[in-house]
């Protein structure tokens, strides 16, 4: 059965659809106001091997925060619809990954309970062309709360702000298709004691 999802967000602010399929291919169909962003979500589905369409507009003539936080509303939303009741599925994932100068690791549990750590520093008042670096913090918050799991991001080290997010965004691809991956061993059980992860 394939796990699919199709999200659409419309509002006064912002104006979000997207398609993802968990078992992709990579491929991506990405369209955002922010070029740096549809850039990290190209990342995000091509190292997570994801197949992502989405088409994004907003009001960043205000500011580019509703824009970023609500493509993460959405996306969360997806993977909680395309993983159901997460029947079968690993649900744990993590990577540490280095990008030049900077390591970071992200872990992800699709547990059904929203939890966010940002253990991540250098990025206050830092700029890559129109993106604002302290709004990556509210796309994984976003994220989180809407996929329904735990999620904490650790900055080993750093320096330069685009390396940085990059290399979060990767660990974040690679964690979330660790943890997506259907487990055979689990025989198509809930991987949790109390048998369920969505209640």
């Amino acid at each position: 059965m394939p796990r699919t999802a199709t999200v659409e967000r419309i509002t006064k602010e912002t104006q979000v659809r997207l398609a993802l399929e968990v078992d992709g291919t990579g491929a991506r169909n990405i369209e955002t106001p922010l070029a740096f962003l549809s850039h990290m979500l190209e990342a995000f589905a091509r190292h997570g091997v994801f197949d992502v369409e989405l088409r994004a507009a907003g009001d960043i003539e205000i500011d580019a925060h509703h824009t970023v936080e609500d493509i993460g509303l959405v996306l969360g939303d997806a993977f909680q619809q395309a993983l159901g009741d997460r029947a079968g599925i690993v649900r744990y994932g993590s990577a540490t990954l280095p990008m030049d100068e900077v390591m970071a690791t992200v872990a992800v549990d699709f547990c059904g309970r929203p939890a966010f750590v940002w253990n991540v520093t250098g990025l206050d008042g830092k700029w890559i062309g129109e993106f604002d670096c302290e709004l990556a913090k509210e796309f994984f918050a976003a994220f989180a709360t809407r996929a329904q799991c735990n999620l904490h991001v650790l900055l080993h080290y750093g320096g330069n702000a685009h390396h940085t997010i990059e290399c979060i965004f990767k660990a974040f691809a690679r964690a979330c298709d660790a943890a997506s991956r259907i487990d055979p061993r689990l025989g198509g059980a809930v991987p949790s004691t109390k048998g369920t992860l969505t209640t």
